[in-house]
């Protein structure tokens, strides 16, 4: 059963548990570093991992050389992504109501965290991740196309926060978007400086 802390929704995921899902998938040769990929074929050096959960694509980032700073609002995702990497960056917080005062080259929203906001908050949840884009930087998001939000929504909170499509694919291997695809990565550029 869901419930609702401040404007974000959760299910009451445990992070340990989450984590061995995908070091399972992980030791059977399973590659799990897709959207790692993706965010780095944009050059950054600096990301904010949004809705980060155990750490699996922040941690993978600053393996690579990247200033990550990850934020979620599940403790015990957090926790995870703690005892995995001690080093890191790791914020609790609401991401519709997120101030960092700072800005990075990509902020990701990696694991469908639209999904996880409820509907009346994801303007909010936009604004505040835009606003963390550095000028000339991108919003990349992946999310699920099946749950009741529309990508039309997505882009018109996007372009009223500020950000322009510039590339939208079916996954973060870039196979190419079709009409009626249940899964979409989006990128919006800051245009903005």
């Amino acid at each position: 059963m869901a419930r609702v802390l401040n404007a974000r929704v959760t299910t009451n995921f445990d992070g340990e548990t989450y984590q061995a899902r995908f070091d399972a998938l992980a030791s059977e040769g399973l590659d799990i570093h897709g959207e790692v990929r993706f965010v780095l074929s944009f050059d950054p050096g600096t990301v904010l991992d949004a809705g980060c959960g155990t750490g699996r694509v922040a941690i993978e980032l600053a393996r690579r050389g990247v200033e990550v700073v990850g934020v979620d609002i599940n403790h015990s995702m957090l926790m995870e992504a703690r005892r995995r990497a001690e080093d890191g960056t790791w914020i609790e917080a609401d991401l519709a109501t997120l101030e960092l005062h700072r800005r990075f080259d990509v902020v990701v929203l990696a694991g469908s965290v639209p999904m996880f906001c409820p509907s009346a908050s994801r303007p909010d949840l936009i604004r505040a991740c835009a606003a963390h884009v550095g000028p000339g930087g991108v919003l990349v998001a992946g999310f699920q196309l099946d749950r009741g939000y529309t990508l039309q929504e997505w882009d018109v909170g996007c372009a009223e926060a500020g950000l322009q499509i510039t590339e939208r694919w079916a996954t973060w291997d870039r196979d190419p978007f079709k009409k009626g695809a249940d899964y979409a990565v989006s990128v919006h550029r800051c245009e903005r400086s």
